[in-house]
C-alpha cells in the first residue's frame, strides 16, 4: 500500500485544477511518481503540460482536503489506492485511461478476482429485475464478483442477487462491487443507503472521485469505464436505445470485454438497446451458463473453481439424480414450492400455469428464472415448461 507522504502526493496531483486524466499521466510518464513531478522545475513541467497547466502544478495545494482523504483512509474498511500499488486492480491497467487513485470501501482484494458486470435500465421491468438478480445470483455463485452501478433498476437487482449468494454461502470468495458516480462518502440514489452498507460490509464500493463529489451528471459516464474495466465481460440486461448502458458495452468492446445481451420482446422499449448489441454481435444469452460457457475460454485457469468442468460435471450429475420431491421442496420458499408442485410433471404453458398457481405472468416468470437456472424446471419448444 502507499504510505501516507507517497499518497498525500497523489491526492495533490489528482486534486490540482484543470489537470486532466491525459496530462496526469504524461507528466507521471515523463518525471516518475508524483513526487518527482512536483520537484520538476515549471520550465520542464511547462514542456509536457504547458505554462498554465504548470503553474496549476506548482501551485499551494488544498492541504485541508488532502488530510480528509487520508484520514478516511486510515478509518476500518477504507482505502485509498494509486497506479503504483501491487493492489490497484490488474483489469483497470488494460483500459485506455485508468483512474489515478481509486477509493475502496470494503474488501479491496475483490477488484482482482475474476468479474462479470450486470447493468441495465433504471426504470426497469419487474422481470428485466427478476432476470438481473437471477443472473447475478447463479454466476456469484460460480465465483464471478457482479459489477454494477448501484443505480436504480437492473443495477440494484444485480447487487441483490450477489448478495443474496454471498449470504447464502453458495460463492467462493465472490460477491459484489459497485462503483459510483459521487465520492465515496455520498451515496447516489439515497434510497440505496442500506444497499450501500450492506455491499461495504460483503463487497466493495469504489469511486475515483473525491470526496464529498456530488451526483454530477457527466461523472457517471465517466465511471461506466471502470465497471467495464474491472469485468471480464458484461451482460446487459434491459436498456433503451439511449441508456447508458450502452455506453458501458461500447466501452466493453473497445477494451476486448465479452458483450453479452438478454433479447427482449419486440413491442418493449427496453428491449431495444439490447437488440442493437446483439445485432453489432454482442452474445445472446438466455441462461447464465451462457455466460460461464463463453468465459471458460478467455479465462482459462483464472476461471473461478465453481465454474470450471470438473465442478459442474458434479453438480450436473448430482441434478440429475431423481430426488424425492419432499427433498426439493425443503429446498424452495413456500411460493416456489407450490409453482413446482403445480407444475407437476408434464409440460404446461405458462398462460395455464399462472392461473393455476393464483399468480400474474410476470410474478410468475420471476419465480421460475431461478428454478430453470438452478435445473428445477426445463423450457421446451413452445414457450412451455415442465420439471427436470
Amino acid at each position: 500500500m502507499t504510505d501516507n507522504h507517497d499518497l498525500s502526493d497523489w491526492l495533490r496531483l489528482s486534486a490540482v485544477p484543470g489537470l486532466g486524466a491525459e496530462s496526469q499521466r504524461s507528466l507521471l510518464a515523463a518525471f516518475g511518481l508524483p513526487q518527482q513531478v512536483f520537484m520538476a522545475g515549471r520550465t520542464a513541467l511547462a514542456s509536457v503540460v504547458g505554462k498554465a497547466r504548470a503553474d496549476a502544478v506548482l501551485a499551494a495545494p488544498n492541504q485541508e482536503a488532502i488530510e480528509r482523504a487520508l484520514a478516511w483512509a486510515q478509518e476500518p474498511g477504507n482505502h485509498i489506492l494509486s497506479l503504483a500499488d501491487d493492489a490497484y486492480p490488474r483489469a483497470l491497467l488494460d483500459i485506455p485511461d485508468p483512474p489515478l487513485l481509486l477509493y475502496v470501501k470494503g474488501t479491496s482484494a475483490l477488484l482482482q478476482r475474476p468479474a462479470l458486470a450486470i447493468v441495465g435500465a433504471r426504470s426497469s421491468s419487474a422481470h428485466g429485475e427478476a432476470n438481473a438478480e437471477a443472473f447475478a445470483r447463479h454466476l456469484a455463485s460460480q465465483g464471478f464478483t457482479i459489477v454494477s452501478g448501484l443505480a436504480a433498476g437492473i443495477d440494484t437487482a444485480a447487487h441483490r442477487g450477489a448478495l443474496g449468494c454471498s449470504t447464502a454461502g453458495e460463492a467462493q470468495g465472490a460477491s459484489t462491487i459497485a462503483v459510483i458516480g459521487t465520492g465515496i462518502d455520498r451515496i447516489y440514489p439515497s434510497s440505496n443507503a442500506a444497499l450501500a452498507r450492506e455491499i461495504a460490509t460483503c463487497g466493495a464500493i469504489v469511486s475515483e472521485f473525491a470526496l464529498g463529489t456530488p451526483p454530477l451528471p457527466h461523472n457517471f459516464p465517466r465511471r461506466n469505464r471502470i465497471i467495464a474495466g474491472l469485468s471480464q465481460g458484461v451482460l446487459v440486461v434491459e436498456a433503451a436505445l439511449n441508456s447508458g448502458s450502452l455506453i458501458t458495452a461500447r466501452l466493453a468492446t473497445e477494451t476486448g470485454r465479452e458483450v453479452f445481451a438478454i433479447p427482449g420482446s419486440i413491442h418493449s422499449p427496453l428491449a431495444r438497446g439490447c437488440h442493437r448489441l446483439i445485432r453489432d454481435g454482442a452474445k445472446l444469452v438466455e441462461t447464465a451458463e451462457d455466460v460461464v460457457e463463453e468465459l471458460r475460454g478467455r479465462l482459462g485457469d483464472r476461471l473461478p473453481l465453481a465454474a470450471r468442468p470438473a465442478a459442474r460435471s458434479r453438480r450436473r450429475a448430482a441434478r440429475d439424480t431423481p430426488q424425492p420431491s419432499t427433498q426439493v421442496n425443503l429446498a424452495l420458499d413456500d411460493e416456489a414450492a407450490r409453482v413446482l408442485h403445480a407444475i407437476a410433471h408434464e409440460p404446461v404453458d405458462l398462460d395455464t400455469l399462472a392461473p393455476r398457481c393464483g399468480l400474474t405472468v410476470d410474478a410468475l416468470y420471476a419465480i421460475l428464472l431461478p428454478l430453470e437456472l438452478d435445473g428445477r424446471i426445463t423450457r421446451l419448444p413452445g414457450g412451455r415448461i415442465q420439471r427436470s
